[in-house]
């Protein structure tokens, strides 16, 4: 058994040697600077930053890693594997557009003709896109690693990441795809769902779920929790039973505020954005769409009906 782990670590630090040499043979790709830019906050300002956590990498790695060499993009773009490959086919160069014609990438001195993008291409303009980016990637993994420990009494269905150093104790029950850091405690007796991605130093705890959401590193999620389509930044701290609604009574779209005004998200399931070193209160209740600022905190059985500044 450990000479398989042995094995098996030794191919993904050779698969992350592989990885970080591509990216330097592709540094050639161009980060533009946005033209249309959205606003971030919670998780920074108007533009999404390049460091941001999502599927284990920042968004800049995934980027460069996706990339077509000697590609352009503008800084907060997303661009699907098939989009790329429609830019491959162009050997003048093209333009890759959004139906709004706003640019994403190109190839060339960026005159070239224009091509529709399709629906996994877009701009990264608000902190729930990065769910959307986290979906993409982490659903679309197709061989697990497992590099920590996992409890024969945890039960895993779908193909996942564990890190270095992690631990999955008994009663851990995964279903679909997910991330997990180094360095995390998960469990015991929790259930983590699918295009889940979890940063290094995590501890998800008793009874807690966690579905289709993006937890940033050094964050703890420990006890009776529910986060659900949410992104939580770096150091957060969940108090016991802390809850994330997801879902309208109504089962139309949720809409966030943005500058003053409600913006629509284009998402049915969509909990919360939490910016870095939030502490909750226990039996905290977090309406859909909320977003609660860096360094904040609730008292004990609060509820966020609105966006939480300070």
């Amino acid at each position: 058994m450990r000479l398989w782990r042995a094995s098996r670590r030794t191919r993904f630090v050779q698969w992350l040697s592989q990885v970080s040499e591509w990216e330097r043979e592709h540094s050639c790709m161009k980060r533009i600077d946005a033209e249309v830019v959205g606003d971030f906050w919670p998780l920074g300002g108007k533009v999404v930053s390049g460091g941001q956590f999502v599927a284990g990498k920042t968004l800049e790695q995934w980027q460069a890693k996706l990339c077509v060499e000697g590609a352009s993009m503008a800084e907060n773009a997303w661009v699907g594997s098939e989009d790329w490959g429609k830019l491959v086919g162009v050997s003048d160069g093209a333009v890759l557009v959004n139906e709004a014609g706003e640019r994403l990438a190109w190839t060339g001195d960026g005159s070239g003709p224009g091509i529709l993008v399709g629906a996994s291409s877009f701009l990264v303009l608000y902190p729930w896109d990065i769910i959307r980016v986290n979906e993409q990637i982490v659903g679309g993994l197709e061989e697990e690693v497992t590099l920590g420990e996992v409890s024969a009494a945890a039960h895993i269905e779908g193909v996942v990441h564990v890190g270095e150093g992690t631990r999955i104790l008994p009663g851990v029950f995964i279903e679909g795809n997910a991330v997990i850091g180094a360095g995390c405690k998960i469990g015991p007796n929790c259930y983590i769902r699918g295009n889940t991605a979890i940063g290094d130093g995590v501890h998800i705890g008793q009874a807690v779920e966690v579905k289709n959401s993006v937890i940033g590193h050094g964050s703890s999620v420990g006890h009776l929790s529910y986060v659900g389509d949410s992104v939580l930044g770096d150091k957060v701290n969940f108090g016991a039973a802390t809850v994330t609604s997801n879902l309208r009574h109504d089962g139309c779209n949720h809409r966030s505020l943005v500058a003053g005004r409600l913006m629509e998200t284009g998402r049915r399931k969509f909990g919360t954005i939490v910016g870095d070193g939030v502490h909750t209160g226990i039996h905290t209740a977090i309406y859909p769409g909320r977003k609660l600022g860096a360094g904040t905190s609730t008292r004990p059985n609060e509820s966020v009906e609105t966006d939480k500044l300070d």
